[in-house]
């Protein structure tokens, strides 16, 4: 009977061991998929902060007396939310720089949702990720910001760009920058001077008032 007894015992001691191992390689799994994931993550803002800092300081190269720089702006309306990297405000009118410092290889039409970005490692693997398009993030800004300068009463057109400092977007389009060169030619060479210096102090004025993004 004793035997028996012990066999039993063991049995389930062994079978409690299992569980807990189990359970802790589990933990461990989870654990480094966290780890991985944050590390990621925070590699990713790590780039867009330096992308965001090298595009100021590339815009503030060409910008001229008239202009006014604003960077890092948190706008809502109408219970929709955006961030916008950088605005530009002269005598020629506002406009929005979105900027993008994605490495490796872009893939993706004008009209898609969203792109898919190839990015090879040093070990030479292939990592593939999804981003929004620019594009169309753009777009949504300009409708955010059209709007939040109307419930101030101040109706203007804006035009918005998107930085690539890699210079590696997929497609061609006039809204696409590249260089410091393409960001003086869109906010200086190919545009009238069409604003009033009061409409454009009016609109520096609302948007000294829009809350930074903290990071």
């Amino acid at each position: 009977m004793l035997p028996l007894i012990l066999a039993i015992t063991t049995q389930r001691m062994v079978g409690v061991l299992l569980s807990v191992t189990f359970v802790v390689m589990l933990l461990v799994v989870v654990k480094a998929k966290h780890v991985f994931d944050l590390q990621r993550r925070t590699e990713s803002d790590k780039a867009g902060e330096r992308g965001e800092q090298m595009a100021s300081e590339l815009i503030s190269r060409v910008l001229r007396p008239d202009d006014r720089l604003f960077s890092n702006l948190v706008v809502n309306y109408q219970g929709k939310r955006t961030e916008l990297d950088n605005v530009v405000v002269n005598s020629s009118g506002v406009f929005i720089i979105e900027v993008k410092n994605h490495s490796g290889r872009l893939e993706g039409n004008i009209g898609d949702f969203e792109w898919t970005k190839y990015h090879t490692s040093a070990a030479g693997l292939t990592y593939t990720k999804t981003v929004k398009n620019p594009i169309k993030q753009v777009k949504r800004q300009i409708f955010i910001l059209a709007g939040y300068l109307r419930e101030a009463d101040i109706n203007v057109y804006i035009r918005g760009y998107t930085l690539f400092l890699q210079q590696n977007c997929p497609v061609e389009d006039e809204c696409v920058l590249e260089s410091a060169e393409d960001v003086d030619n869109a906010i200086h060479i190919h545009v009238k001077k069409t604003m009033d210096p009061a409409k454009q102090a009016a609109i520096c004025e609302c948007l000294d008032q829009l809350p930074p993004l903290v990071f």
